[in-house]
């Protein structure tokens, strides 16, 4: 196990700037998810971390020691890609051999170690076969097999669920839960999957543009986002916001009642936004907003129902096991006391209370 502290991160390309001075500490044994969407930054800052690319500014520190121009290969890393990169003409088992060979590592140890890994990841009764005989999962596991022979200070994980179908993701995402805590190692992965970073991560790291937007617990995240686009990336389906205006006795949403809510520190007449999670609506016979079914989503054991407000603005309703709503029924939504967000709509849209 390896700690990893990130100083000041800087990466440029010419005169574009893609990361913004990146401030992170990992502890020993955490398992962090760096999350965002395309093209936030999350690939980028993994390979300077990996040694694959180089930061332009700031200090990268492994168990307190600058390796900003130490290679990859003197790091104690171990990275696992989106695509298996494993080598076709070889076996499963030369697969795992092939980089303690390249060591010099006693052939004793190496056995030892691929035994070891084998029987962790169960593929021991896949070592004598070749790539091209291997499901996508199986693959995959080959993969991570590779990076826990080398028994690194600390993994990564470049989106390595992307290429497998629904419920391989999911039964690979509970394995890699299992594999860390047996191993009781330090892993960084990176996803743009919010649903991987909820159910995997010790701590979820969420980025925008090159800038960390904020850290922390997945349900520190969930349930006190820092501002909207935290709010927005984490949870699924995504938290509902709708324009809205400070009043005497709450908020009134544009264009609809003014909904009762706790008093907080903002001045009357404030333009925010109101955010709300599908879970945190109800359906009521009197006040709260007035809308319209478009579509009812039927999963069995829940069911997402999508409005249109009076006032033109769609919300999704989540609600537990079925109903008997239907396109064109007329509901009131309202909101569960203690779950509504406020949102600045200026400022960077950052948070200011949880009702």
């Amino acid at each position: 196990m390896a700690r990893l502290a990130l100083r000041g991160i800087v990466r440029d390309y010419g005169t574009l700037r893609v990361i913004h001075g990146i401030d992170l500490d990992v502890a020993e044994g955490e398992f962090v998810v760096f999350v965002g969407p395309s093209g936030c930054g999350k690939s980028t800052l993994l390979r300077m971390i990996a040694g694959l690319d180089k930061p332009t500014g700031g200090d990268i520190e492994i168990d307190g020691i600058r390796v900003n121009d130490r290679s990859a290969a003197e790091r104690g890393l171990a990275m696992v890609f989106q695509s298996y990169a494993l080598y076709p003409h070889m076996t499963v088992r030369q697969n795992l051999a092939f980089g303690l060979e390249n060591q010099r590592m006693p052939r004793a140890e190496i056995d030892r170690r691929i035994a070891d890994a084998a029987r962790m990841l169960q593929i021991e009764h896949l070592l004598a076969r070749k790539p091209g005989q291997l499901s996508g999962g199986q693959r995959q596991r080959v993969a991570i097999g590779r990076t826990v022979t080398r028994e690194p200070g600390i993994f990564l994980f470049d989106e390595p669920l992307s290429n497998l179908d629904a419920e391989l993701r999911v039964q690979m995402r509970v394995e890699l839960s299992q594999l860390h805590k047996r191993l009781r190692a330090t892993m960084i992965y990176v996803t743009h999957d919010q649903t991987e970073a909820m159910t995997m991560a010790d701590r979820i790291v969420v980025l925008r543009a090159g800038r960390l937007e904020q850290a922390g617990s997945p349900l520190a995240l969930y349930n006190h986002p820092a501002n909207r686009f935290v709010a927005g990336f984490i949870g699924s389906p995504r938290m509902n916001f709708l324009p809205a205006t400070v009043s005497p006795n709450g908020v009134r949403v544009d264009g609809l009642d003014e909904l009762a809510l706790e008093r907080f520190a903002v001045a009357q007449g404030a333009a925010v936004s109101l955010g709300v999670r599908p879970e945190h609506f109800e359906f009521v016979d009197a006040g709260g907003l007035p809308g319209t079914v478009d579509l009812v989503e039927h999963m069995g054991g829940e069911s997402y129902v999508y409005v249109t407000l009076a006032n033109g603005e769609r919300i999704t309703v989540r609600r537990p096991g079925q109903t008997g709503l239907v396109g064109g029924s007329n509901v009131r939504a309202a909101v569960l006391q203690g779950q509504a967000h406020l949102f600045h709509t200026s400022e960077g849209e950052a948070a200011v209370a949880r009702l």
